[in-house]
């Protein structure tokens, strides 16, 4: 609802995970409004939305973080497809040669061996071993997503 009404633009906030969180206030706030009591439920999304968004700002600096970390331990050019297939790990953790070929716009080969320089670096790790289906992800991105989504009070 928040994207589609043009409140976030290039991002959904998990409002849902921080109402979630405490299920009988959040009911309580529901039958308030069912009652014509609006202030509950408006604070609680008030509350929900912004804790949202701060956890957000914290996924955000620890991808930035990590971003700037892989400059130190991967060595290439400034202007290598290594640094673009890193940026796209920010978005997509988890990737095959053909999707990073896609999405920057080089050859298979090319994307191939720069997701080869990034292994080497320890940013990228294969999960898959099936020759021309090989799959590789960046495992401290996938922990920042877990951490995001633990202090989301995800539920599982």
């Amino acid at each position: 609802m928040l994207r589609g009404k043009g409140l976030t633009q290039t991002l959904t906030v998990p409002v849902s995970a921080g109402l979630l969180s405490n299920v009988t206030d959040y009911f309580a706030a529901l039958d308030a409004y069912r009652r014509g009591e609006p202030t509950a439920i408006i604070e609680a999304f008030a509350t929900a939305s912004f804790r949202a968004i701060s956890n957000g700002e914290v996924l955000v600096n620890e991808l930035h973080d990590l971003r700037s970390s892989w400059t130190k331990t991967v060595t290439a050019r400034t202007d290598s497809a290594v640094w673009d297939i890193a940026d796209l790990l920010l978005k997509q953790p988890i990737i095959d040669g053909a999707l990073a070929s896609a999405e920057i716009g080089i050859a298979p080969n090319n994307a191939l061996r720069s997701i080869d320089r990034l292994v080497a670096s320890g940013v990228l790790t294969e999960i898959t071993s099936y020759g021309r289906q090989r799959k590789w992800a960046a495992p401290a991105v996938l922990s920042a997503l877990d951490d995001f989504a633990e202090r989301a009070d995800r539920r599982g």
